[in-house]
């Protein structure tokens, strides 16, 4: 089958490669000519693992092609993905969608005979029926059919997720297009993954829904968390304790800074705009989105509690700044909330991040940044980590004290054990879980 995906960012990128993997012959379109030289050339754009290989190896096998041509590949197509961005209006919640309707225009303009457009960008409910219009409107005689594909992809984890998704989802309104898109996915039949076929609308709440409920989940950990470490409780203990109750699970009951990177944040807030104007308000994402935009502010006083209740002159050392590991994604990051407050407040920042320093460098102006993690430590008079990396997780904490100033480490992501913590000899600061002072000074607190 002939697919033209239109946008090369994280979701069009990913969907392109994993589709040209099934077989079928698949053109990647963007309007950034040096993003498609640089695709054509083996570059690619984003940090995914395992993403670069895949590329290539279908770029070899012939079955996957950039081009900035979007007519072209349009008139050649079976199905038409608009894999777009969708950002929040600035000052707004409300999904931007002209780039959707941009490129509808121009697909509308190079459709040749019967073309499935499909929506894959996350788009509010309604948008499908809007689109239709809005072709039907640049092309009366035009054969087509729009869909809804929702992506599930999970940064970090994206090809895995494609190729074994826990299920296809898609919105459609005839029998043609329903068709297509279970030809497009038939290589999952082989490992039985669900295909949900709905109504445009409510495919396209379906994606929203399960984003805010996501982030509800995580919000409420977090101020479980709170509670934890006001009452004496073990926020990991209690998510073990609810997470094996098979109603609940234990997905996303991991206590931290908040959420943040590219749909939770957006998603959360499209899905309140979306419930308000259609007098249905819903009140519990609502609070969600308020709840996490405190706690990610929060987390700077906790840090600054940490040191003393003053980081004015101090060095922290900080470990990992994207929203999340295995990504080079900074958007709505929790670094970008809790590094300016400690510099605010006169602190200077040595940070290191596998993958997100280049991004985090244009976004957080002030900051030392460092070949390595131990390279982040020297002279820190506090370490903090804020994105639980791999290569976070095994520290030499021998090493770590000697380049510390001070052995204080505050751990937003509960790495660590506080007791071997403690006997290692570090006042050590976590998550909704007791703080314990260095083995040998529990008299002096």
């Amino acid at each position: 089958m002939r697919v033209a995906m239109i946008g090369t960012g994280y979701v069009g990128l990913v969907s392109g490669a994993c589709f040209s993997q099934f077989g079928h012959e698949v053109i990647c379109v963007d309007k950034d000519e040096s993003k498609i030289l640089a695709l054509k050339d083996g570059k690619i754009p984003i940090y995914e693992p395992g993403l670069e290989a895949l590329v290539d190896e279908n770029v070899r096998a012939g079955r996957l092609s950039f081009t900035t041509d979007l007519k072209a590949a349009v008139r050649e197509a079976d199905a038409v993905f608009i894999a777009v961005g969708t950002p929040s209006r600035r000052g707004e919640g409300d999904a931007d969608l002209s780039f959707v309707f941009g490129a509808a225009s121009e697909i509308a303009e190079a459709m040749n005979g019967y073309t499935l457009v499909v929506t894959k960008s996350t788009v509010p409910v309604g948008t499908g029926q809007r689109l239709k219009a809005h072709i039907r409107e640049l092309r009366p005689d035009a054969d087509f059919d729009i869909a809804s594909n929702p992506e599930f992809l999970r940064e970090g984890a994206a090809i895995e997720d494609f190729m074994r998704p826990d299920r296809v989802v898609a919105g459609v309104e005839s029998d043609r297009a329903r068709e297509l898109l279970r030809d497009l996915y038939r290589p999952l039949y082989l490992n039985e993954t669900p295909m949900l076929f709905t109504t445009l609308e409510s495919s396209e709440l379906i994606k929203y829904a399960a984003n805010c409920f996501l982030a509800t989940k995580i919000t409420f950990i977090n101020e479980i968390a709170d509670l934890c470490e006001k009452v004496g409780g073990d926020v990991q203990a209690v998510a073990r304790g609810i997470g094996l109750d098979g109603r609940i699970g234990p997905k996303f009951l991991h206590a931290g800074p908040g959420y943040g990177g590219s749909c939770f944040p957006k998603d959360t807030l499209a899905l309140v705009s979306t419930a308000e104007k259609a007098g249905a308000p819903i009140r519990i994402v609502d609070t969600v989105v308020k709840v996490n935009d405190a706690r990610k502010k929060a987390m700077a006083a906790k840090v600054i509690e940490a040191c003393g209740g003053d980081v004015a002159g101090k060095t922290i050392s900080v470990l990992g700044v994207t929203f999340k590991p295995n990504t080079d994604d900074m958007r709505d990051a929790p670094s970008l909330d809790i590094l300016p407050a400690l510099q605010a407040r006169g602190a200077h920042i040595r940070a290191f991040d596998p993958e997100g320093m280049e991004e985090a460098a244009r976004l957080m102006p002030g900051i030392t940044w460092c070949d390595d993690a131990y390279h982040a430590m020297e002279g820190g008079d506090a370490l903090v980590i804020i994105t639980e990396w791999n290569a976070f997780r095994a520290l030499d904490f021998r090493r770590v004290k000697d380049l510390l100033s001070a052995p204080i480490m505050v751990d937003l992501r509960n790495i660590y054990d506080p007791v071997r913590m403690a006997e290692e000899g570090f006042r050590y600061v976590s998550i909704g879980r007791a703080s314990l002072p260095p083995r040998g000074q529990e008299d002096e607190e």
